[in-house]
């Protein structure tokens, strides 16, 4: 199952088991993974898992920003909504996090080939 760990120092925290279709992270008390830390929107981002269009058997776990003061960001890069990988480092406005799944394939790492 895939899991957000909570990073501080490189060293997990605590993880956050990816256990529904749709979670919620923020300040919030009714968010699924909830940080108290004030540069955290009360509804700072979301995390959808879906069936994959393309593979069966494998589902898409998809990070979305809810409009967060502080911002969302996948690897040092600002998002609005990106596809997560294995090993991905998701920062929640100053909170660090890795994305942990090992049985995801690393699209971005895949290449096409073309007949010449």
């Amino acid at each position: 199952m895939a899991s957000l760990a909570l990073m501080v120092d490189g060293v997990v925290i605590k993880k956050f088991e990816l256990d529904k279709d749709e979670l919620t992270i923020g300040r919030h008390p009714d968010c699924d993974i909830q940080i108290d830390d004030g540069a955290v929107s009360n509804r700072h981002a979301a995390i959808a898992i879906r069936p994959s269009r393309y593979l069966p058997d494998q589902t898409e776990i998809t990070l979305r920003d809810l409009g967060s003061t502080n911002g969302t960001f996948v690897n040092n890069t600002k998002v609005t909504q990106k596809l997560l990988s294995n090993d991905d480092e998701v920062r929640i406005a100053w909170n660090t996090f890795k994305f942990l799944d090992t049985h995801r394939p690393n699209f971005e790492r895949t290449a096409i080939m073309l007949d010449s």
